[in-house]
């Protein structure tokens, strides 16, 4: 799909890889763009900037979602495109099963819940006229792993799951799906780091992320991957499972010693 012309929601827009779509987008000649982030100040400065609308909503809950849903379509008449791109970053206090229980849900709200609700919003009426476009952003952690943070890792798994449904479910309802699977991306989420275990194959900044998704996009693929080497990881994983596990256990201690 060519972004020229469309209409485009993008949630998580005030900073880092949602505010450098929003540019982006605006840059490949869309004809609106609504940025929505919980930081209500930063989507519309980042909307005015790209002559689009900003919102203020939290992802995790539905009512907000559908709200932005409804007030772009009086707006515009439609939505072509729609970016669930908010996201958040929990650690492991200790082990793997450590994290609170309001770390756990509201990972899953953010990272899970928030695509099915904006799928669920804006499918019915891009069905209808046969064409539409759902740009999820989970990680490469949805397909590898990441070391500390089993809330991440998990939920973003599940990120991945649920975009496979749509792509396999709508396709042939003019339906075209991505799911973005960055490593360390400079953001928010990575400042004053170097992005963790995620930042060994390199940092990437937010514009890098979203040349790779204009790409795709352009081109339909279901997997965008900012860092090439994600797809040897993959393969390295699915062809011995039990030899990739001692290679990321081996990567936790080598994290453990160099933190400490």
């Amino acid at each position: 799909m060519k972004i020229r012309d469309k209409i485009v929601i993008v949630t998580g827009a005030a900073s880092g890889i949602g505010k450098a779509l929003c540019y982006g987008f605006h840059k490949e000649g869309a004809a609106g763009i609504v940025a929505v982030d919980i930081d209500e100040e930063g989507a519309v400065s980042v909307a005015r900037s790209v002559g689009g609308i900003g919102f203020g909503a939290d992802v995790a809950k539905e009512s907000d979602i559908v709200r932005v849903v409804v007030e772009t379509e009086k707006k515009y008449g439609r939505i072509d495109v729609f970016v669930s791109n908010a996201g958040i970053g929990v650690s492991d206090p200790s082990n793997a099963a450590s994290a609170s229980n309001e770390d756990w849900n509201r990972s899953w709200d953010i990272h899970v819940m928030a695509h099915v609700y904006a799928a669920r919003a804006v499918l019915p009426r891009m069905i209808e006229r046969g064409n539409g476009y759902l740009l999820n952003t989970a990680s490469a952690a949805g397909l590898l792993s990441q070391i500390g943070t089993a809330p991440y890792s998990v939920t973003k798994h599940a990120a991945v799951g649920f975009a496979e449904s749509l792509a396999i479910a709508h396709h042939d309802q003019g339906i075209r799906v991505s799911v973005l699977c960055p490593q360390a991306v400079r953001s928010g989420m990575t400042a004053g780091t170097e992005g963790g275990v995620a930042g060994l194959d390199g940092m990437l900044e937010p514009e890098e992320v979203c040349d790779a998704v204009i790409k795709a996009m352009d081109e339909e693929c279901f997997l965008i991957l900012p860092h090439p080497q994600v797809l040897t990881y993959m393969r390295r994983k699915t062809a011995d499972y039990d030899r990739w596990l001692r290679g990321m256990r081996r990567l936790r201690r080598r994290m453990l010693q160099h933190n400490h």
